[in-house]
């Protein structure tokens, strides 16, 4: 793909010491180096961590509440949510009426992200300003410099405490891990001893597991079910 040595780095979120030690001896100075200096990414790289952050926060949030696994009473245990349904209620008090659940929970995230947005531009300006990084490199020794206020932050890590007790430790949420596993270590299997049933191009490969993996990667949830079925005999998930 020929990507930029930013593009690159920036991709390399997370990396263990050990990790980031064989890749800096494959290449010396390259996209591991940040990792053994405890230096920072680069300025584009730090604003889409804490763009995920935030669109995951509330993306979760959402499909937790319609799907039934959280409810907006249990929400009153984060604080940063439970802030805005409060402010979301008190201009529109006709959402309380529980019919009006869906609209509530819209009208609540979307003033969480605006304030958040808005926090993050506020923290990191004021971040450049104190900073005033000349260069790449200069930002990169400044520590993070986009970020959340202090107190934004310690809110935002209370909501992430939240949704992991929560919603991704949901017995639900565990079971369909459990079988989502299941599904993809039979068709591993199930391709490793039958590449035929691959399509041809990843059957064509020669290093088949590396073949299987990168097939196995590129599906969807609803594609990984079918193909599972059908090579099985079994279907897992729905």
């Amino acid at each position: 793909m020929n990507l930029t040595f930013e593009t690159r780095e920036g991709i390399l979120k997370h990396c263990a010491r050990r990790n980031a030690l064989l890749i800096e001896a494959q290449e010396p100075g390259g996209v591991a180096k940040r990792f053994l200096e405890g230096t920072q990414p680069s300025l584009e790289a730090q604003l889409c961590n804490l763009a995920d952050a935030i669109a995951y926060n509330a993306h979760d949030i959402d499909d937790g509440v319609r799907s039934g696994l959280l409810s907006l009473s249990q929400m009153a245990d984060a604080p940063l949510f439970e802030h805005y349904k409060i402010l979301t209620l008190q201009q529109h008090p006709s959402l309380v009426d529980a019919s009006k659940t869906r609209r509530l929970l819209y009208e609540t995230i979307r003033r969480m992200l605006s304030d958040q947005v808005y926090d993050v531009i506020d923290t990191t300006r004021a971040n450049l300003l104190l900073h005033a990084p000349q260069h790449a490199d200069q930002a990169r020794l400044a520590g993070p410099l986009v970020a959340f206020g202090e107190v934004m932050a310690e809110q935002v890590q209370a909501m992430k405490s939240f949704l992991f007790k929560h919603l991704y430790r949901h017995p639900q949420v565990m079971e369909t891990t459990t079988q989502a596993q299941v599904v993809v270590r039979e068709l591993f299997s199930a391709y490793l001893s039958r590449p035929q049933e691959m399509s041809s191009d990843f059957a064509a490969r020669e290093e088949t597991p590396r073949a299987v993996a990168d097939y196995i990667a590129g599906m969807t949830d609803r594609f990984a079910a079918r193909e599972h079925e059908r090579l099985t005999g079994r279907r897992l998930l729905a």
